[in-house]
């Protein structure tokens, strides 16, 4: 039986990842870090009924020690890296957290499998906003980075370390240049949740508008539970790489909006708003990937639809409001 060791395992990709490789009979361990929300630690996991088919362990992604402690007790096959403070607009907020966790916490992951066990193959979680004020009008492989926050700043770190310990220490580390990627596990901070979050509460008479910043940004939205896919094909090729990861599509949140609204028979002109407060510092204004690399050398293709996705997480939405209030 080969052993998964995910960080992030309690977020939303770490959720649908261990659901997968549960599905492909691996043992799945987890990275825990305590906090005091801990009466909703695993509500993923719980979400998609795997929370006790898993292993939890305590640790931390600026404690080097724990990592050690953790590749050498778990002895992975497969190490996927999927922790991070990952919500850009907190970035701005808290820009040292974010580079501790998101950029130096990977570097300690690495080194922890370096010392202790360097064959293990491990995946990077890279992230389509290195791109930032983009270079090209199609993002690849190939397309230089500038990054817009100090989130993407710290995964651009982490994106090198990662391909400088693979040729430096012939690891076999492989980064997945994940554009956005969405599903009904996504947190509520993040503007797809908030949407449809924000349409559910609507429809069922508990709001009437929905506050919004730029609502002319564009994204290329897929849904996390294809982009996991693309995470475990990646490991299983001879010779690591990195891939972009996208559908290829890039839609406005006006029309993400439009989508949402319309799948429960509302017009979203009449209850969305903007609020200068919800404006970025600076604003990655379109992000659109080309993932042909990862459809020729992996197989990968999306299977979600943007419309599937967005009616899946309004429905889901839906149902914890009505739970929730005893609608």
């Amino acid at each position: 039986m080969p052993t998964a060791l995910i960080t992030g395992i309690t977020g939303q990709d770490g959720a649908y990842l261990s659901q997968l490789l549960l599905g492909k009979g691996y043992r799945v361990v987890g990275l825990l870090r305590r906090s005091a929300s801990a009466d909703v630690i695993g509500e993923r996991l719980r979400w998609l009924g795997i929370l006790d088919d898993v292993e939890l362990l305590d640790g931390n992604m600026t404690d080097l020690s724990s990592l050690i402690r953790i590749v050498e007790t778990v002895k992975p096959d497969e190490i996927y890296n999927l922790a991070a403070q990952s919500f850009v607009a907190a970035s701005w907020q808290q820009p040292l957290l974010t580079g501790n966790v998101t950029g130096i916490g990977t570097v300690n992951m690495l080194e922890a499998a370096r010392i202790v066990k360097s064959d293990a193959r491990f995946y990077q979680a890279s992230s389509s906003e290195m791109y930032g004020l983009i270079q090209e009008p199609v993002q690849n492989e190939k397309t230089p980075f500038y990054p817009r926050s100090p989130y993407a700043a710290a995964k651009l770190y982490a994106h090198w370390m990662t391909v400088n310990y693979r040729e430096s220490f012939g690891m076999h580390a492989s980064s997945g240049i994940l554009f956005n990627h969405e599903s009904p596990l996504r947190g509520i901070e993040f503007v797809t949740r908030k949407v449809t979050d924000g349409v559910a509460r609507i429809k069922l008479g508990l709001a009437k508008e929905l506050a919004l910043g730029n609502l002319d940004a564009t994204r290329d939205w897929g849904h996390a539970r294809d982009y996991v896919r693309a995470m475990y094909l990646m490991l299983q090729q001879s010779v690591p790489d990195d891939y972009v990861i996208a559908t290829g599509r890039t839609t406005s949140i006006r029309d993400l909006c439009r989508i949402a609204f319309s799948s429960v028979g509302l017009n979203y002109e009449d209850h969305v708003v903007t609020n200068p407060a919800f404006l970025r510092p600076a604003e990655v204004e379109v992000l659109l990937g080309d993932a042909s690399k990862a459809k020729k050398a992996l197989g990968w293709e999306p299977e979600t639809t943007l419309e599937g996705m967005i009616t899946e997480m309004v429905e889901a939405d839906l149902v914890r409001h009505r739970k929730r209030h005893s609608l």
